[in-house]
């Protein structure tokens, strides 16, 4: 019982610190693509079971401690790209087909290998510019309402410094303690209970093109391809087409339910796999399983969260997703620069990406992506190799020495 007491203990916390230092962004992310309080609401319930399950499944059939969570840098692209043309429906449809792309990745290695291909400045690049927009809002609400955000960034400041894993929970609370005094009335009893609200998918060409295909590509290269790398680095040689099957399906089948996509988690999975969870590595996935049942449950929350979040100023709810998304930030900004030859690819990605600009009825995300590929096919291309200098000539041998005279050969 000792034993099983410490793996439980690491799957509760890192189902809190998933759920806690996040949802603000799944939320903002499906209301900027159109979704209303309750088909927010039922997005976050839809990832939460979703993740949930997915965790469950992989944890009892490869006993292997594979944490699942949803797609921050997705959420965050969706708040990247706004309204999509068709609304929410398509925003849905553009789901589903990420859901189906990602089991295709699982069902046919080449796509996977082509996603993990894309160069990495270019794809760190764009996460930076979808990331960015989010990581100013901290900055906006500290001008707009200081007397708000002033305790929530201090909060976040000092447990970022002391016990990084609680920032962004505890700067949670203090804003919901903040929007508690401030707001007259309450969440209401409608807000206690989970919500479920189905939408019929339609597909249009700009939503798969410029939200399925980006959201799909941030997925693999922000998340999955990352917590393959945490599961690595802690010893485990996790089966990465069942995982993209499994989160991929799920992901396919919340859609139509308000959820954007699961994936492996990226942020959190070491919480589940690390020594902390449990001394011995063969009893880590208990902590991943309990987490994926607290993730589940959590969702049943989704209601209050909505409403707690919709009783605030909507840039304080902001600027707690953009603290929590501030780490993922200067991981993306250092990956998309450290290649000198590809530095400039790498910037022009960034401006384009963050510009939000929309073309075609395409968003910034996907022309990101395209500009900064051509740059660097372009740069080099032209880039001279480097020019080896020549080895100087050796020395003619010198002329034997003419033989004094009255000496005999």
């Amino acid at each position: 019982m000792a034993g099983l007491l410490q793996p439980v203990l690491a799957g509760v916390v890192t189902a809190l610190v998933g759920f806690a230092s996040s949802f603000t962004v799944v939320l903002a992310g499906l209301r900027a693509v159109g979704a209303s309080e309750a088909q927010a609401a039922s997005g976050l319930l839809a990832v939460c079971v979703a993740s949930g399950a997915c965790a469950v499944w992989l944890g009892l059939r490869h006993r292997l401690p594979m944490a699942v969570a949803w797609s921050t840098p997705g959420a965050a692209l969706l708040v990247a790209t706004g309204p999509v043309p068709g609304g929410w429906p398509s925003a849905v449809g553009a789901f589903v087909v990420c859901g189906a792309l990602i089991v295709a990745a699982g069902l046919f290695p080449p796509l996977s290998r082509a996603v993990a291909a894309i160069p990495g400045p270019v794809a760190s690049a764009m996460l930076a510019g979808v990331l960015l927009p989010l990581c100013t809002a901290p900055v906006h609400a500290l001008v707009e309402v200081p007397r708000l955000a002033a305790p929530v960034v201090v909060t976040w400041l000092v447990l970022h410094r002391f016990a990084r894993r609680w920032a962004v929970p505890a700067a949670l609370v203090v804003a919901a303690v903040a929007i508690a005094l401030t707001t007259p009335g309450g969440i209401g009893a409608h807000g206690l209970r989970p919500v479920v609200a189905l939408t019929t998918p339609e597909w249009t060409v700009p939503a798969v093109v410029g939200l399925a295909l980006p959201l799909f590509l941030v997925t693999m290269a922000a998340q999955n391809v990352p917590g393959m790398a945490v599961l690595a680095g802690y010893g485990y040689r996790p089966p990465l087409g069942s995982a993209l099957r499994v989160t991929g399906l799920a992901s396919a089948l919340g859609a139509p339910v308000g959820g954007h996509a699961v994936n492996l988690a990226a942020i959190t999975a070491a919480l589940a796999a690390g020594p902390d969870a449990h001394p011995a590595p063969e009893r880590r996935w208990v902590a991943s399983v309990t987490a994926g049942v607290g993730l589940a449950l959590l969702g049943l929350t989704a209601g209050v969260a909505t409403a707690l979040v919709l009783l605030s100023p909507p840039v304080l709810i902001e600027a707690v997703a953009g603290l929590a998304l501030l780490a993922a930030l200067a991981g993306a900004v250092s990956a998309a620069v450290a290649d000198p030859d590809a530095r400039e690819a790498a910037v022009v990605t960034f401006v384009v990406t963050a510009s939000g600009v929309s073309l075609l009825g395409v968003g910034g995300a996907f022309w990101g992506l395209v500009v900064g590929w051509l740059v660097l096919l372009l740069f080099r291309r032209q880039r001279p190799r480097p020019r080896v200098p020549r080895e100087p000539p050796a020395p003619a041998p010198a002329s034997p020495a003419p033989a004094p005279a009255g000496t005999a050969n």
